[in-house]
């Protein structure tokens, strides 16, 4: 069974990039040297919750796996990236799984995974004994943009070394029980088709910087705006709106990361009117301030201004290339 469910609250994205969140998350969460692969002690074995972590830097990788027959297998993204999952041949979801997506794999069913972009999950691995009431609509079940599971997942990224097997045991039994009261839509929508997914994206992705109406993509995507907001919501789990204003703050990351550039001048090169509106959006997505996730991200600007630098076109060439 294939169900995409959306969150409509406002998102928070980990800062999996914060040197001390890493070293913490380290020594606390096992890593998995494959993916959803752990070597389990005999004492891990005998737990009915047991939690790992994926990190994958690349930008492009795949993997197969099968799920225990005595577990279900619970992931939570981390950071953005985009997915393609699949069981002998048939897709179960493609496009954009935003932080703090939640996908349910059965088990003893096989599944395979190709992400477009580095990943950061977290994998809960729950025993059979735990879900007795879900187990064919939480097969294949992909939850975009889960609240309460982000909260979960943050709490123990948070607590690091301070997280023993109790708390860590604690914080798995309530993602067990909020699995088991999610309530399955009972009307399906289509997802947006990829090629007009793709034209939409394109065009936010140009256009960005300026105010965008639910119309005006509409029209691109060829729908109607009902229609469009519907399918939209469900290949991205974003609505319209929320994922313009997510595009924005990406863009506003790069900034921050890489220049030094005032906060208002950033704010409206990425669309906003005012630094304060800005802020308060930035802050509602990211979990941070726009000043101090430019302080925790700013190893990327230092790294930057370290590279070799192209050498500075004259003044005449530099004023006729930006003529052009």
């Amino acid at each position: 069974m294939s169900s995409n469910l959306h969150a409509a609250h406002a998102w928070i994205d980990f800062p999996v990039t914060a040197r001390n969140h890493e070293i913490r998350a380290t020594q606390a969460i096992p890593r998995e040297s494959q993916w959803r692969r752990i070597d389990r002690t005999p004492e891990q074995a005998s737990e009915g919750i047991t939690i790992s972590r994926w990190d994958d830097p690349r930008s492009t990788s795949s993997h197969e796996t099968t799920t225990p027959e005595d577990r279900y297998f619970v992931g939570i993204a981390l950071k953005t990236t985009r997915a393609k999952l699949t069981r002998n041949g048939r897709i179960i979801f493609e496009g954009t799984m935003p932080a703090g997506s939640l996908y349910v794999t059965a088990p003893s069913q096989p599944l395979g995974a190709q992400f477009q972009s580095p990943s950061a999950f977290l994998h809960v691995h729950i025993s059979t004994d735990h879900l007795p009431a879900h187990a064919d609509g939480l097969n294949d079940l992909v939850l975009l943009r889960d609240p309460l599971a982000a909260e979960l997942a943050k709490a123990l990224i948070e607590h690091g070394d301070a997280a023993d097997l109790q708390f860590t045991r604690c914080i798995g039994q309530t993602l067990a029980m909020h699995l088991t009261r999610i309530e399955l839509p009972r009307v399906k929508v289509n997802a947006l088709p990829k090629w007009r997914l793709r034209r939409v994206e394109q065009y936010i992705a140009e256009h960005f910087d300026r105010c965008i109406s639910l119309s005006e993509l509409a029209n691109v995507a060829g729908l109607s705006r009902m229609h469009f907001a519907a399918q939209f919501r469900a290949a991205t789990g974003y609505r319209p709106r929320e994922y313009l204003l997510t595009q924005r703050v990406e863009h506003a990351k790069a900034l921050l990361a890489t220049t030094e550039r005032p906060l208002a001048e950033i704010a409206l090169v990425v669309g906003f009117s005012t630094q304060a509106h800005f802020s308060t959006v930035f802050k509602r997505i990211s979990g941070q301030s726009p000043a101090r996730w430019r302080l925790a991200n700013a190893g990327e600007r230092l790294e930057a201004e370290a590279r070799p630098k192209r050498r500075a076109l004259p003044e005449r060439d530099w004023i006729a290339s930006a003529a052009a």
